[in-house]
């Protein structure tokens, strides 16, 4: 594993949830609103650091360098 490997945090607080069923409890994850933040905490306590939005910045920085490639086809370079 390496430190910039990468998870769906929905796909981690799932796996949590998963096993706390199986185990007989009946998690709920924000009860009071919107449950970004309370499962943002559980990844954290679970050393898994969530980035806002759930978005894996290296897909964005490839992202952007599409973007930029695709603009400078069109318009040529800045």
């Amino acid at each position: 594993m390496t430190d910039n490997e990468s998870y769906n945090p929905w796909t981690v607080v799932n796996l949590v949830f998963n096993h706390l069923v199986e185990q007989g409890y009946h998690p709920v994850l924000g009860e009071s609103g919107h449950p970004g933040e309370p499962a943002a905490q559980l990844l954290r306590a679970l050393g898994v650091t969530p980035v806002v939005g759930g978005t894996d910045e290296r897909v964005v920085q490839c992202n952007r360098a599409k973007l930029a490639d695709m603009l400078e086809q069109e318009f040529g370079p800045r």
